[in-house]
């Protein structure tokens, strides 16, 4: 749903109006992460949770709420001037209802999660985002612009409470008696969190404030589709990833066993899918977004390959949340930040909006490096272990590069329109990867996991 709404809205509206939104969305994101309070993992990984529990973990909500809708206000004038768009101010306040609604989801959501159901979260998000999609297309096809993007963040996360509530009644009531039980969890997670929110939006500012709205909205739709394989396949798996973690925590074979096989399955199903992305960059521009925004393919190439290690990290994050390691998780978002407060303005000085990209990429393969050491102190898993559970992915992705390259040049010839080579390259580059993993004799099961 997310992707159809981006290829809906990119069809209907300019860079610039992607890039007024983006900006808008980089301050309200940024203060979202900051203040985030992580109650859903702390409950999570209690060994009982009473009624007690659920009352203070939705007190400790209402209050962040309450100081996020605060600051994002008091923000939202100062950061519209820095800018240079008075605009800005009003689409940031809009926008800030999103994270404090969204910060009142029922509690009781939390027994499913420890119980590995999830089809109630399935409900959740898939009517959010049916609404979301629907209030955004019924804006832009009315002439509200950008206003599109923030009716489909606000009406998704409205939406997907409201629901939270029909499908796992809960009763409110305000308590902090186990307060106790969040404050130690919270503390270096949060300021992990504040970490995060520099690494994830901090480049985001510098397009925008150096480079404009035009290329920060192509900078920014780029990588929504680089993302897309990490953030819609691996990121929802990553809740019951953790979920199942803590129930082993004590059991270090067999969680050094389950890291591996989570590793490489995450692997094996978004390497091929950002690798491809890179390889069709330019065919998918043409294709999903139209002529308008041919300018963010190169981008789209560059960033995808930055994001293809994100799900190595997102097994590590939920290992350490497992593991009760926020401690860990924090150091490893600073030195996150350290790499890329040196590099990315290196790499835009340099190069632009497209050395600011490759400047991602080096960050990101750095860091691989980095969680590789921590993954090794965490469950005594040497580097070479990591790999070796790695190479039949790794020799199926080379041919596959191999192939679509050769069947690319081989088809140039022959004119075809993007959509058709799109099809054939795709479906080519799926089949040698499959195949290939089949030679080496991986198995596809259900239960690998």
């Amino acid at each position: 749903m997310d992707f159809l709404t981006l290829l809906v809205l990119a069809r209907l509206l300019t860079p610039a109006d992607f890039g007024i939104a983006a900006l808008a969305m980089t301050l309200v994101a940024t203060i979202d992460m900051v203040l985030e309070v992580p109650v859903t993992q702390a409950l999570i990984r209690l060994k009982h949770i009473d009624k007690s529990h659920l009352d203070t973990g939705f007190t400790i909500g209402i209050l962040r709420s309450c100081l996020l809708t605060t600051v994002i206000l008091a923000l939202a004038w100062p950061f519209a001037m820095l800018n240079g768009d008075p605009h800005l101010a009003l689409i940031v306040a809009f926008m800030a209802a999103g994270p404090a609604v969204r910060g009142l989801v029922s509690p009781t959501m939390t027994h499913f999660l420890r119980d590995l159901r999830y089809s109630q979260t399935v409900i959740i998000e898939v009517s959010g985002k049916l609404f979301g999609m629907t209030a955004a297309i019924l804006v832009v096809l009315n002439g509200g612009m950008y206003w599109a993007i923030v009716a489909n963040y606000l009406v998704t996360s409205v939406a997907a409470v409201g629901i939270s509530y029909i499908v796992s009644p809960y009763r409110p009531a305000i308590s902090l008696a186990r307060l106790s039980d969040f404050s130690g969890f919270v503390g270096w997670l949060s300021l992990s969190q504040t970490v995060a929110a520099l690494n994830w939006q901090g480049d985001r500012f510098l397009v925008g404030v150096l480079a404009g709205k035009e290329w920060l909205g192509r900078y920014a739709i780029a990588n929504d589709l680089a993302v897309l394989p990490t953030q819609s396949l691996i990121g929802p798996a990553m809740q019951p990833v953790m979920a199942a973690f803590a129930r082993i925590n004590a059991e270090p074979e067999r969680l050094r066993l389950a890291f591996v096989k989570t590793m490489r399955f995450t692997m094996m199903i978004s390497t091929p899918a950002c690798i491809g992305i890179a390889l069709t960059a330019d065919l998918l521009i043409e294709t999903l977004l139209g002529p308008n925004w041919q300018e963010a393919a190169p981008l789209l190439r560059l960033l995808v390959l930055s994001v293809m290690p994100v799900p190595y990290y997102q097994c590590l994050y939920s290992l350490g949340l497992a593991l009760n390691r926020t401690k860990t998780i924090f150091r490893l978002n600073l030195i996150d930040l350290g790499l890329k407060g040196l590099l990315l303005p290196v790499g835009f000085f340099l190069a632009a909006v497209p050395g600011a990209c490759v400047a991602r990429i080096l960050v990101s393969t750095s860091m691989v490096c980095c969680n590789a050491l921590v993954v090794r102190r965490l469950l005594g898993l040497g580097i070479r272990q990591q790999l070796r559970s790695l190479w039949k992915i790794a020799v199926a992705i080379t041919a596959m590069i191999v192939g679509v390259i050769l069947l690319r040049y081989a088809l140039r010839p022959a004119g075809l329109p993007a959509l058709a080579e799109l099809l054939t390259v795709s479906a080519a580059g799926a089949a040698l990867y499959g195949a290939t993993l089949a030679l080496l004799g991986e198995r596809f099961r259900l239960n690998a996991l």
